[in-house]
């Protein structure tokens, strides 16, 4: 799952990123409306945290022009205002759910996680593969009903290749949706974590089980064939 913050706090974007990226998301930070909106316009978010008062264009500026290219992300409004009238008028422009500066981690990741279940498709929390087993919910991964030890970048990985099973991803596409916006697209990173989970699914190396598959040129490919 990847999520965009728009911020100019940034104390309060830094702190979130830390935490929701402890919880499996990865997280791309704009400290201006003008930014964050570009970012919306031109990446693929699962959820996009916007607070009210930014520079250079506010929240409730940026959250009418994504609605306006037919982008239906949800989007959580912060601000330290908490008039109903104020509220009433986000929801109108578009916002999904709104929290009042200060707010609790806690509560935050509950409305973000109700928002989630609220998909454009509806998507199973348990996604199986062969003998793998993917608990998105608990953070769990099972090979023949041994849990893997996966780290986080890992298990993003895996849960993203398995929600599109059958379909070739580029490079850039395991990128946008895993990595944030800071990540060199030119390292290894990708092709290093895509060797160490084929590692971790296929422990005895048995070619028959292998999940990942290079497609030369095109990307990768998780497909039991």
């Amino acid at each position: 799952m990847k999520l965009l913050i728009i911020e100019d706090e940034l104390s309060i974007a830094n702190m979130l990123k830390q935490n929701l990226e402890a919880e499996y998301y990865s997280v791309d930070i704009a400290e201006d409306g003008e930014e964050g909106l570009a970012l919306a316009l031109n990446n693929e978010y699962n959820l996009i945290i916007l607070d009210i008062m930014l520079p250079k264009m506010n929240g409730d500026e940026v959250c009418p022009a994504i609605r306006s290219a037919k982008i239906d992300t949800p989007i959580i409004m912060l601000s330290a205002i908490s008039e109903a009238q104020k509220k009433v008028k986000l929801f109108n422009c578009g916002a999904d759910d709104y929290m009042t500066k200060p707010f609790s981690f806690a509560e935050l990741h509950a409305r973000i996680k109700a928002l989630l279940r609220r998909p454009k498709k509806i998507e199973s929390d348990i996604l199986v593969f062969d003998d793998i087993v993917l608990d998105r919910n608990k953070k769990t991964v099972y090979l023949n009903d041994k849990l893997l030890n996966l780290t986080r970048k890992e298990f993003l990985l895996l849960e993203y290749l398995m929600l599109n099973e059958g379909v070739v991803l580029s490079r850039g596409m395991i990128m946008e949706h895993v990595w944030d916006m800071n990540a060199d697209p030119f390292s290894n990173t990708i092709e290093s974590h895509i060797l160490s989970l084929r590692r971790k699914l296929n422990p005895g190396r048995r070619k028959k089980k292998e999940f990942i598959h290079t497609v030369s040129g095109r990307g990768y490919i998780m497909t039991k064939k």
